[in-house]
């Protein structure tokens, strides 16, 4: 803030130059000692001066009012917004289910929160005590509660901080391990970025209808769309692929409805009654016996005697939109490649931007396609076949076994059996196939728990496989180090072990201790590497490191229970998808239709459903089972430890580790919550 003016001193100034005219000379008339000249300008006369005075008094009050009010409506806001959260937390705790309390991971989070609120206790009252600056020893300690901390101190630096240290030691090795594979992984894209490398095709298909001489250049596909209980979205997946541009004659579409209920069954099998008028060789198959879940499916659909006459299969899950070029994209570069089995395209997603929730899929799978897929794919021409959006041939499938229902992956299955027979595959990051991301954290949460607890079963099964293959010993060392044990088992594990579990006890057990580089500098690079395939996601680093970290405990939990097979390893629950880009697409598909019944005369009264299949799926959609955000207790239980050990190192000044668990704890917080995906009223 700046000095008021002195007017007292400015007035007696003006008076002594007047006194003192000959010393002080005006510039204009001795220009040579201009430097010994001193101008101040007289300000208004003392009215002014009261009225400034006056006016600066006024402004001032307002500024403290309009402070004041800032203030209030910050703490009225504040004050609200706890309000509504507490609401929120009451409600969903009371209406949650209490199911997931009977976990072994959830009795054994509650025992470790139970012993972490204690040790805080007692650490609160030594620091009360004084006893954090002076530790007291047992000979020097007078009342038996110092004794008793004095016996405290000894027992946790003789006999628990070692152990501990050992197990970070352990853990902070095996993250140094898999912070390498990252950054090789990252060098091996950016080689590929550089170098402009990509699988190269022998010949392409022209774009546009196919004349009838030509035919015959186009090899049979068979298309597969594997679907259960798919309300919302099975129209959209049904008329991408009806449309797509390749020769109708050479094409068969197989529409492999598994759904339970009787309303979906009748619109599926009504949608492909309407593209059958239209032309389009399509079936509806729906099995009695719905066993071996998506695996069964497919495996029933290829026993069919008319799949021999096909080459190759191309696979799309039922929220999955291809692009009516993809066969001519796909299929030629199985031409003069006989030892390729498998073509996989990358996923563009419709939701990414619908929330948080989506934001952060956004990220991870961005960097599992452009960057995990491709190089693979480029340097050792294997990758996990990512279960639909993909073209396989037949004969691979065959060679390899065909489809097992023994595991809940049985796209990563199948992709190693084909490996392991010498088979190779293609990445193509140029095509993408569009579909939906699961914007609630229910959804996601199930999704996340059967692609981790998957892998551990496969690992389990095919173990003894990969060391009798005839592949070369480079082969089984990727397979079984880095693809199953350092990605599928090793990540969950330190993730979970390192940050949810030692960070806390070492606030509590002071003597061992985690660097700044491990909680913090290593989390937080690697996390940009994470995010460089997607750009545009840079603004929530912050939010992805912390979510990643709290989705360690589902897949911690996922990667037990598959490798030593729990019961809740083989579940198999559908993604629920919301159809978001069906009402936009369905208009498209429709005009595409007309073309494609103009081009085979047909009556248009035969295919004038469309509106009439909307109002159904309008009346069904009213007997959807009202959905809820739920209360995850786990989350929840941990969410509480690390605040706690956040207080803990508050008392010892720690101040990244502080952060660190604060805002980690508050990510728990707000998952355990059910408030980062979608939010249902």
């Amino acid at each position: 803030m700046s000095r008021a003016p002195n007017y007292e001193f400015q007035e007696w100034w003006n008076k002594q130059r007047e006194k003192n005219h000959g010393l002080f000379t005006n510039e204009s008339s001795n220009p040579s000692n201009g430097f010994l000249t001193v101008e101040i300008s007289s300000p208004n006369p003392d009215r002014t001066a009261e009225k400034d005075r006056s006016r600066s008094a006024r402004q001032l009050s307002w500024v403290c009012l309009l402070r004041f009010q800032q203030l209030a409506n910050s703490l009225a806001w504040i004050t609200n917004a706890s309000i509504i959260l507490l609401r929120t937390a009451n409600r969903r705790i009371s209406a949650s289910p209490s199911d997931s309390s009977a976990s072994r991971l959830y009795r054994i989070i509650k025992f470790f929160l139970f012993l972490v609120l204690l040790l805080l206790c007692v650490e609160l009252v030594a620091y009360f005590k004084g006893w954090h600056f002076s530790p007291p020893s047992a000979a020097s300690a007078e009342a038996a509660v110092e004794l008793v901390y004095a016996k405290w101190l000894e027992i946790r630096a003789d006999y628990l901080a070692p152990p501990l240290q050992s197990l970070a030691n352990v853990c902070i090795v095996l993250f140094l391990i898999q912070s390498v594979d990252r950054v090789v992984l990252m060098l091996g894209c950016f080689w590929i970025k550089f170098r402009k490398v990509k699988p190269t095709v022998a010949m392409e298909y022209p774009v546009g209808p196919v004349e009838g001489d030509n035919v015959e250049d186009y090899p049979m596909v068979l298309v597969q769309i594997p679907m259960c209980n798919e309300r919302e979205v099975y129209q959209q997946s049904i008329a991408a692929v009806c449309i797509m541009d390749w020769p109708k004659e050479r094409m068969l579409v197989q529409v492999l409805d598994d759904s339970d209920d009787l309303d979906v069954q009748l619109l599926i099998k009504a949608e492909v009654q309407k593209w059958q008028q239209r032309g389009v060789h399509m079936l509806y198959r729906h099995r009695l016996i719905r066993t071996g879940y998506k695996a069964g499916n497919l495996k029933s659909a290829m026993n069919c005697d008319y799949v021999k006459n096909y080459e190759f299969v191309a696979i799309f899950d039922a929220d999955f939109q291809p692009a009516p070029d993809f066969l001519k994209k796909t299929i030629p570069y199985f031409k003069g490649n006989d030892d390729l089995a498998l073509v996989q395209t990358r996923w563009a997603f419709v939701n990414k931007d619908e929330n948080l929730l989506t934001r952060l899929q956004n990220i991870n799978l961005s960097f599992h396609f452009e960057v995990e897929q491709q190089v693979n794919g480029v340097f050792i021409n294997f990758f996990g076949f990512n279960g639909t959006a993909g073209v396989w041939r037949i004969k691979a499938l065959e060679d390899c076994g065909g489809w097992l229902e023994r595991t809940t992956v049985e796209d990563m299955d199948i992709a190693v059996r084909a490996h392991l027979c010498g088979w190779k595959f293609v990445y193509l990051n140029d095509v993408k196939c569009l579909c939906e991301l699961p914007e609630s954290y229910e959804a996601y949460k199930k999704q996340q728990h059967r692609w981790h607890s998957g892998p551990m079963q496969l690992f389990r099964l095919c173990f003894l496989d990969i060391l009798r293959s005839k592949v070369s010993m480079a082969k089984k060392a990727n397979l079984i180090f880095l693809f199953f044990l350092l990605r599928k088992l090793i990540l969950p594990f330190y993730s979970f072990t390192l940050f949810c579990i030692i960070l806390p006890l070492t606030m509590f057990l002071p003597e061992a201790q985690l660097p700044a580089w491990v909680v913090c500098y290593i989390p937080g690079i690697m996390s940009m590497l994470n995010i460089i395939p997607a750009p545009r996601s840079f603004p929530f680093i912050v939010p992805y490191l912390l979510f990643e970290n709290t989705m360690s405990v589902t897949k911690f939990n996922a990667m037990i229970s598959g490798l030593f097979r729990f019961g809740s390893s083989y579940e198999w629950v559908v993604t629920k998808k919301l159809g978001r880009s069906s009402e936009t697409d369905l208009v498209a598909y429709e005009k595409e239709s007309d073309t494609l019944v103009e081009a085979t005369s047909l009556l248009r009264s035969s295919s004038d459903s469309g509106l009439e299949e909307l109002s159904k799926l309008e009346v069904t959609k009213k007997n959807v089972k009202t959905r809820r955000n739920r209360v995850y207790r786990k989350e929840l239980a941990l969410a509480f430890i690390l605040l706690t050990a956040s207080v803990r190192s508050l008392l010892s000044a720690q101040g990244i580790h502080f952060y660190f668990l604060l805002f980690q704890g508050i990510s728990f917080l707000v998952v355990g919550l059910d408030l980062i995906g979608e939010q249902v009223s």
